[in-house]
């Protein structure tokens, strides 16, 4: 499964995934965000603060893990290293995890993003028990 990540289209598929998603992240969170929230009751004011944290952490923890693989690629970091705990996908506690109000609906633009940030992140995860071994 090692050469799973050897392909430049694969990583440059998931990578340019992840960015694109960042970007309409930052841009729903900068221009959208705050009239949603304005007209939303205080439990789903906390919800929706919730989960742009956890897109945020699953979008960073997926572009670490996918620069690595990255660099492994390009040859200056071996996959034995990037196998090794720096290295591996991290914040499974907080990037899965359903937050504390899971009943609280989210604006439907923000739930896409949410929802795809959570499936790009299931995905490398299940890349990096594949390429690692058993997640951690």
């Amino acid at each position: 499964m090692a050469e799973l990540c050897d392909s430049v289209a694969f990583l440059d598929a998931n990578y340019e995934e992840a960015v694109g998603l960042a970007v309409e992240a930052r841009d729903y969170m900068a221009h959208q965000q705050g009239t949603d929230r304005s007209d939303c009751p205080p439990l789903e004011r906390m919800a929706m603060s919730c989960a742009a944290l956890r897109v945020t952490s699953r979008l960073t923890q997926v572009m670490a893990w996918l620069l690595v693989q990255k660099a492994v690629q390009a040859g200056e970091m071996s996959r034995e290293d990037a196998a090794t705990e720096p290295y591996r996908l991290a914040g499974h506690e907080v990037c899965l995890d359903e937050g504390p109000l899971p009943d609280q609906p989210l604006p439907a633009t923000f739930a896409r993003l949410d929802e795809r940030s959570r499936l790009l992140y299931e995905r490398v995860a299940r890349l990096d028990a594949m390429i690692g071994g058993a997640p951690h």
